[in-house]
């Protein structure tokens, strides 16, 4: 079992650091999606660590945005997270802010769905229902192509992620989606809960 702290933790340590309701979102949904994959992908045993590495993935965005994932390793010390932890968090900027590689299938997961969330949220909210649940696949396709559609969202890093992970961009779509609505309930109800 990875180390990790423990979720209260984890959540005062994110809060400390993030007020806005939309980075404090962000940040639960990437942990539950995070969960998500681990379980779908065969790593249950080590879905708290990549749940709270979903969780913390941005602890130091809002406040130092110029140094993002470079601040965080000194944020993620106040809660005595592991060297292991802190490469996770940091790799998720690969190439963009961070020179720390995704190595492990779970650092590629973050690298790849980090942004796609983003995007996911953006299309939900676009929708009558406001919701993920009733999004389709093709509907998702078509705003991923729309590149005036949530343009902070990098289509290039989401590429780069799927191929990272050697699955087809398709794949990667898919199964975040699948992520996102099989968790989009219990994000809502935490969110209400803060």
């Amino acid at each position: 079992m990875k180390a990790c702290p423990d979720r209260a933790a984890a959540l005062a340590l994110l809060r400390k650091y993030n007020q806005e309701s939309f980075h404090v979102r962000h940040a639960l949904t990437v942990e539950a999606v995070m969960r998500w994959y681990a379980e779908t992908l065969g790593y249950g045993e080590d879905a708290e660590f990549w749940a709270t590495v979903g969780l913390l993935h941005d602890v130091d965005f809002e406040q130092w945005p110029e140094e993002h994932c470079r601040k965080a390793p000194e944020l993620l010390a106040e809660i005595g997270c592991s060297e292991e932890f802190v490469h996770a968090v940091c790799c998720h900027g690969y190439g963009l802010c961070s020179d720390v590689e995704p190595v492990h299938e779970m650092e590629k997961v973050l690298f790849a769905s980090d942004e796609l969330t983003g995007l996911i949220g953006a299309a939900a909210l676009m929708r009558p229902s406001k919701s993920v649940e009733d999004m389709e696949l093709s509907s998702l396709k078509k705003k991923f192509k729309d590149k005036k559609f949530a343009a902070g969202c990098s289509r290039d890093v989401i590429r780069q992620g799927a191929e990272l992970l050697g699955w087809e961009l398709d794949t990667l779509l898919d199964r975040t989606l699948q992520a996102m609505r099989a968790t989009e309930s219990q994000i809502n109800a935490a969110m209400e809960n803060l």
